[in-house]
């Protein structure tokens, strides 16, 4: 497929700046891939499409405070720096991306507020991509703890166009999140509450995690035309042998497995056996789902409404079908549901 096959328009009044007030509120547009069937439900009434032995899929990589705000040494000007991933823990060595990057140059050092941090660039890694080591003198736990005070909630300001208040913090953590790792929430998972998870498990459905560490890739923009040639950037994975007794038994009693997140389905679709089940695992994946895609573990999915042109838009037009979920997105921008990380939701069945 193409990249202008997902191109559409979206108001920018439809992009959330806000989640709803209540997690479970948000509104759900149940999309029947069988039928071609559309509903417009609450995201509290995915209770009525699910019961014993359904298995949901979660990740609970947990979001760090990953928009640190620095100022370089003798000229005080500021920078801004993203961090990305840590490369070597020992070393404090760090991929990063910086603004404005014409300033930042290899052997620049930078000051982090009134505390002891500081960083030196040692290399160039893309235009605006650095590797930078933290000076730090303190542990590791003081270390984390410093870059946890520093650091702001990594929303995309580009998309989502307001200042960072306290609140995001919270609120773009799921009640999953656990592992820390993440510099974007997998946000199919922040719909949930502890209540709804306590009345699933009353249906007897199961809740189990994986963890897959969301990157920056996530929302990299898409510049070729034929998607075969988009490379993904890796990100960094664990599936739990629970998880995998769990999803492996859904499967052979022909129950539902249900990818929370494009996230989740990219996991579990990247560790599957011979056989078609699926296996425990570990490490990186590069993982780029596009229509068309034979699914392997998860049959149902729950998504965020996406950005057009997206990798995530394009992974579940694969799962629900390239042409449903384009008529879908058109009847969501009729009916007004809000797109993006603090959006409504997608049951795709």
């Amino acid at each position: 497929m193409k990249l202008s096959d997902f191109k559409f328009d979206v108001p920018k009044k439809l992009i959330a700046l806000y989640p709803t007030d209540n997690r479970d509120e948000s509104r759900l547009m149940v999309v029947h891939r069988k039928t071609g069937e559309i509903e417009h439900r609450t995201f509290k009434d995915i209770l009525d499409y699910f019961g014993e032995g359904d298995v949901f899929v979660t990740n609970d990589t947990k979001v760090f405070p990953a928009r640190l705000y620095g100022n370089k040494e003798k000229t005080g000007a500021k920078i801004e720096v993203f961090l990305l991933r840590e490369l070597n823990p020992e070393l404090r060595l760090w991929d990063v991306l910086v603004d404005p990057a014409r300033k930042i140059r290899v052997g620049n050092k930078l000051y982090f507020g009134d505390s002891d941090l500081v960083a030196e660039v040692i290399d160039n890694t893309t235009s605006r991509g650095r590797t930078i080591r933290f000076l730090f003198d303190g542990n590791e736990e003081e270390f984390q703890k410093t870059i946890d005070t520093l650091g702001e909630t990594p929303l995309l300001k580009e998309i989502i166009e307001r200042k960072i208040e306290p609140e995001d913090r919270e609120r773009y953590q799921t009640v999953f999140a656990k592992n820390v790792g993440a510099v974007a929430a997998p946000t199919a998972g922040l719909h949930f509450t502890p209540q709804l998870l306590k009345r699933l498990e009353l249906k007897g459905v199961e809740v189990t995690p994986i963890t897959l560490h969301v990157g920056l890739g996530t929302f990299r923009q898409v510049d070729v035309e034929d998607l075969t040639k988009h490379k993904m950037d890796s990100e960094n994975y664990f599936i739990p042998e629970k998880t995998v007794a769990l999803v492996n038994e859904a499967l052979d009693n022909k129950k539902r497995v249900v990818a929370v997140g494009t996230t989740s389905l990219k996991t579990v679709e990247s560790s599957v056996t011979a056989g078609g089940r699926l296996k425990a695992s570990s490490g990186w994946t590069d993982k780029f789902i596009i229509p068309p895609y034979d699914f392997k573990i998860a049959n149902a999915l729950i998504t965020n409404f996406h950005l057009p042109e997206s990798t995530l838009l394009m992974t579940a037009s694969a799962f629900g079908g390239y042409d449903l979920i384009m008529k879908a997105y058109k009847e969501a921008v009729k009916e007004k549901y809000r797109f993006f990380s603090y959006g409504d939701a997608m049951l795709i069945l």
